[in-house]
């Protein structure tokens, strides 16, 4: 019997989307305004997420929630070390740290997958279908704003094991439809998407935080040399 699972995760995370999509550096980067310190840091935090969430569904693969949304074409991590190689260099595993919102995300990532393994549908399901939906549209952005050139920089939004993505979003909410759960687990499911939209919500907002502080840098700058 189908659970309507995918519907009702659209539907009760709407708020949710929402605000994380008003967050200031979201609305900036969909604006068109991407400063390229702030975007790699971005990466690098994304990296440290899809980390986690990428070990406990590949720890926790054969669990009956989970194995008929196991689908490793989706994983981001070795396209986040692409970008993080052009970002920072070779050295860029040395380079880089989790911020303090990202560990929180992290730990949060690991807890669930130690302790209630079906909740990591919420975030594969937060990221996933976020990143393979609007996922062109952003490297566009990306590209523009940042005046890439060629390929490099934006290797998180390429789904080469993906042919159709319109048919994978399908099959993929037929899968969380069809998960062996009852309506106590579809509710905990949702109360955690809306927990992972608000992880998000917070790494974004320490990225707002950076971006002002690098355009107030810029602003005080451009007085001071005028003032030469």
């Amino acid at each position: 019997m189908s659970t309507n699972l995918a519907q009702q995760l659209r539907v009760g995370t709407t708020k949710s989307h929402s605000m994380a999509e008003n967050v200031s550096f979201v609305k900036s980067f969909l604006g068109g305004v991407v400063d390229k310190k702030s975007y790699r840091k971005l990466v690098a935090n994304l990296y440290f997420v899809y980390t986690a969430i990428e070990e406990e569904m590949e720890n926790n693969k054969e669990h009956y929630a989970l194995k008929s949304i196991y689908f490793p074409q989706l994983y981001r991590q070795s396209s986040l070390c692409k970008d993080l190689y052009y970002y920072y260099g070779s050295n860029w595993k040395n380079m880089i740290q989790p911020s303090l919102a990202t560990k929180n995300y992290v730990n949060r990532i690991h807890e669930i997958g130690s302790t209630q393994p079906e909740l990591l549908i919420s975030h594969a399901y937060t990221r996933y279908m976020g990143d393979l939906s609007g996922g062109q549209i952003l490297k566009k952005i990306a590209k523009s704003a940042m005046g890439l050139s060629d390929q490099n920089g934006t290797a998180f939004y390429d789904f080469h094991d993906i042919t159709d993505e319109n048919i994978f979003k399908k099959q993929y909410r037929n899968a969380l439809d069809n998960i062996p759960i009852n309506d106590k687990q579809v509710t905990q499911i949702i109360t955690e998407a809306n927990i992972a939209f608000n992880l998000n919500m917070e790494v974004f907002q320490e990225l707002n935080s950076n971006f002002i502080k690098i355009m107030l840098m810029l602003l005080l700058n451009t007085v001071n040399n005028f003032r030469k």
